[in-house]
């Protein structure tokens, strides 16, 4: 199949299942191109069949143009890559403004080729973009007029079927993968800890897009706690609007000598590697991309219980689940785990059998029975 993508770049867990989809599916023998107004961050280097085609925004030859929206610049880009590369299909991630470009793109290139169009919802085009009254009925236009929609999970299905009213919709739940050539479990000896932590002092870690519905500022108080009890340091992985936040905090609890910021990485594999205990408070996760990697490295959560996440994380068993801002709870969970070598080791293998569940090699074939499906119409 020829398949086209679109969507974000930047750092977080939905441009990471779409370009490692995409990846993956170029490993499958399909023919995928990438289309965007940047590279994403996954997208490192050369790979065979999976070709990247960027999004001119304008506005350098007319000063009116300066306003140009984003959203005609990418939906004349994938009109012409869908036509010049003939492709079958476009999967886009994000409702919007994703989903309305491909949906006009799809109308451009109709008595040429039909061009099926696929949405994969990955959370905040639906519980908070989509729901905003300017964007509300577009939002809706567009997950409608897909040939085929998506969510990352139960979760996100139901509330786009509660917030959008449309009781009639078909959405098929696909889960969020790993790629295990890249996250696996540390051989013994092989990890990077000396470089993280001197021996005996745990590593708790932290990854994100930094933004406020991460509650990172509940990270460091987490740290702060567990570190009062047990030698530990905390590895904050990312960057984003709450970082001046969460390192003020830091300072405030007296543990900025402990926290080490480690700003946007590509991938976060080997640090996790020599991670004891992952950290994700947030306010909500429409799944959990970064728990599941965490996991699948063989590393227990701790994390809220909210949205997907009980989807992924088995409370008592891959770490702990507890409501939002339960500091104490969560800290509390934390130093079980850390302190007690038995139960350390037991969340440990459990995280890495849950995460079995989750890898692309279970998780793409879905994908690609959709395709076929959608195709055949």
């Amino acid at each position: 199949m020829r398949i086209g993508i679109t969507c974000y770049p930047t750092y977080g867990g939905s441009g990471a299942v779409a370009t490692e989809l995409g990846l993956e599916l170029g490993r499958r023998g399909h023919e995928v191109h990438v289309i965007s107004y940047a590279s994403p961050f996954r997208l490192r280097g050369y790979s065979e069949r999976v070709f990247f085609h960027e999004v001119d925004t304008g506005g350098e030859h007319y000063p009116l143009f300066k306003f140009y929206p984003y959203s005609l610049a990418l939906a004349a880009k994938q009109h012409e890559v869908a036509l010049h590369e003939k492709l079958d299909l476009m999967h886009v991630h994000y409702a919007i403004p994703h989903a309305t470009t491909a949906y006009l793109a799809k109308q451009m290139l109709a008595g040429v080729r039909d061009l099926k169009v696929i949405t994969t919802l990955h959370g905040t085009d639906i519980t908070l973009v989509g729901q905003e009254h300017s964007f509300f009925s577009i939002t809706k236009f567009s997950i409608e007029q897909s040939d085929a929609v998506t969510a990352v999970s139960q979760f996100l299905k139901d509330e786009t079927i509660k917030a959008f009213g449309c009781d009639d919709c078909q959405i098929d739940v696909i889960s969020n993968f790993f790629n295990p050539r890249e996250y696996y479990p540390a051989a013994p000896g092989s990890d990077k800890r000396p470089t993280l932590a001197p021996p005996g002092v745990k590593v708790l870690m932290h990854v994100s897009n930094f933004r406020e519905v991460k509650r990172v500022a509940d990270v460091v108080r987490i740290f702060a706690r567990v570190r009062a009890e047990t030698p530990c340091v905390l590895v904050m992985v990312g960057d984003g609007p709450e970082r001046q936040a969460a390192d003020e905090e830091a300072k405030k609890l007296n543990v900025a000598e402990d926290v080490r910021f480690l700003g946007k990485l590509s991938s976060s594999a080997d640090l996790l590697r020599s991670a004891d205990l992952f950290l994700l408070p947030s306010a909500t996760e429409s799944f959990g991309l970064s728990a599941l990697e965490a996991m699948a490295c063989g590393v227990p959560v701790i994390a809220s219980r909210v949205g997907g996440l009980p989807e992924v994380v088995v409370h008592g068993e891959t770490g702990a689940l507890a409501p939002v801002g339960a500091v104490e709870t969560m800290a509390s969970a934390a130093l079980q785990i850390l302190c007690d070598p038995e139960r350390g080791k037991a969340a440990r293998e459990a995280s890495i059998q849950r995460a079995s569940l989750f890898t692309a090699e279970k998780i793409v074939p879905q994908y690609e029975d959709l395709y076929r499906r959608v195709l055949a119409r």
